[in-house]
């Protein structure tokens, strides 16, 4: 499924060149769940952005389901990366003048995946799979903070991604939301053989996946 390749990010800063991330190589397998942990400024958000076609490497190849995304013109990448690959972020960042269905329907109608009927009912199945049947017509701010990050989850799964990439994605929940969303997320992974890397700082909810990576320095060690 993933493949990096001695991956590395330098950026310029007038400070001179700062090192995040140097000469990692990783390799996930479908229908894995795996974590990376470390601790603030290890380098491990970096990583993630390499990783999902946002960020590009100063070095080093990623692979995704055999295609070099890097390698991809501009336009290629970013229908690969809405067809492929769901991100679920630290924050919710939901459009605060759109129900939550407009949110969650919002990529699949940008991408072209599909038509607006089909993109909406995609949209409402996945809320009611995620416990959010009843507030389809409610906007964000009349959501609770577990409740947003459902929409989220919704969202990131609108366009059936192959890869999902979770960056610190309870970091504002309570416990109890927390494990609830740990829940819906190894339900996925079982239920639809998705694939999952969670960036984490949080060794207990790394423990939920199949391997764990530690970075340090922006180095995986062992």
């Amino acid at each position: 499924m993933l493949t990096c390749g001695n991956v590395g990010k330098t950026y310029a800063t007038e400070r001179g060149p700062v090192v995040a991330v140097r000469g990692v190589d990783l390799e996930v397998e479908r229908g894995e769940f795996v974590a990376v942990v470390g601790r603030s400024g290890s380098g491990k958000s970096s990583l993630m952005a390499m990783i999902g076609g946002l960020s590009r490497p100063s070095a080093g190849t990623v692979r995704v389901e055999d295609t070099d995304i890097w390698s991809l013109a501009d336009d290629d990448l970013t229908d690969f990366r809405s067809r492929r690959i769901g991100f679920v972020f630290q924050f919710a960042s939901l459009l605060p003048t759109l129900r939550i269905v407009d949110n969650v329907a919002l990529p699949a109608l940008l991408g072209r995946r599909a038509g607006a009927d089909a993109a909406y009912g995609r949209a409402a199945d996945l809320l009611a799979r995620l416990g959010l049947a009843e507030q389809l017509d409610a906007y964000p701010s009349e959501l609770s903070s577990g409740q947003q990050r459902r929409a989220a989850i919704a969202r990131a799964l609108i366009n059936a991604p192959s890869l999902l990439l979770a960056d610190e994605p309870t970091s504002d929940l309570d416990e109890e939301t927390e494990a609830e969303i740990m829940a819906e997320f190894r339900a996925l992974n079982r239920d639809a053989r998705m694939t999952f890397i969670m960036v984490t700082h949080k060794l207990r909810l790394a423990g939920e996946a199949d391997r764990i990576f530690h970075i340090a320095d922006g180095a995986l060690v062992s």
